[in-house]
């Protein structure tokens, strides 16, 4: 499989190119700098120089290729407006058409869980930021791409479990980046989930069990 990911260099992206590659899988991603794009090749990581706010939808989709599908795991984690914008609503809108370009059907968004620290006061950045994160979890599921949308809830560093609770409703609690990437790495080689939107959370079902319960038959 031929995978592209948008947000190669974060905590996410990071770990699912590492965990796609030890299938077997090729890796493509779009970064920033040149010293990123020459660091992600000693790992096997076929990495496009770009920035996603100023490329146009043409360059994204020549960046994409012939790929299979495409992950977006980008994300501004409730940072300034401008940026939530440039990247968490304008980015995933122009990844979507430069999808539809390249011709690249499969589309998986990594989002949130909008219970997400409903508990505690947040900021108008933080608020912002879930505000344009619904708004791309909108879009796309109103395109017509076969598009999946995951949104784990509070995340974590560290090693995972290799368990979790996955389904179209979760509780919201905490999980680590490393069960978020393993089950994104699962999801993608199970071609029959598709066009669902799929709430994560930490659980105690094995990953590849948690994703076939989510087969639609």
């Amino acid at each position: 499989m031929d995978v592209f990911i948008i947000g190669i260099t974060g905590g996410i992206g990071g770990l699912l190119g590492q965990k796609l590659r030890s299938r077997g899988d090729t890796v493509h991603g779009l970064v920033r700098r040149d010293d990123q794009q020459a660091e992600l090749a000693t790992r096997g990581v076929n990495a496009r120089v770009g920035d996603l706010s100023s490329m146009t939808v043409e360059q994204l989709a020549a960046a994409f290729g012939d790929v299979d599908v495409i992950v977006f795991s980008a994300g501004s984690n409730g940072g300034s407006k401008e940026v939530t914008t440039a990247v968490d609503g304008d980015g995933v809108e122009k990844a979507m058409k430069a999808a539809r370009l390249a011709g690249v059907e499969r589309f998986v968004l990594v989002s949130v869980l909008p219970e997400s620290w409903r508990e505690r006061d947040l900021g108008e950045e933080v608020e912002y930021y879930f505000a344009v994160k619904k708004g791309a979890d909108v879009a796309l599921s109103r395109s017509d791409l076969n598009w999946l949308i995951l949104r784990p809830s509070l995340l974590l560093d560290g090693p995972g479990t290799g368990t979790v609770s996955l389904g179209p409703a979760e509780f919201h609690g905490q999980i680590a980046r490393d069960d978020v990437a393993a089950t994104l790495a699962e999801l993608l080689h199970e071609p029959r989930i598709g066009r669902q939107i799929l709430e994560l959370n930490s659980g105690s079902t094995p990953i590849e069990e948690a994703v076939q319960a989510n087969v639609r038959s």
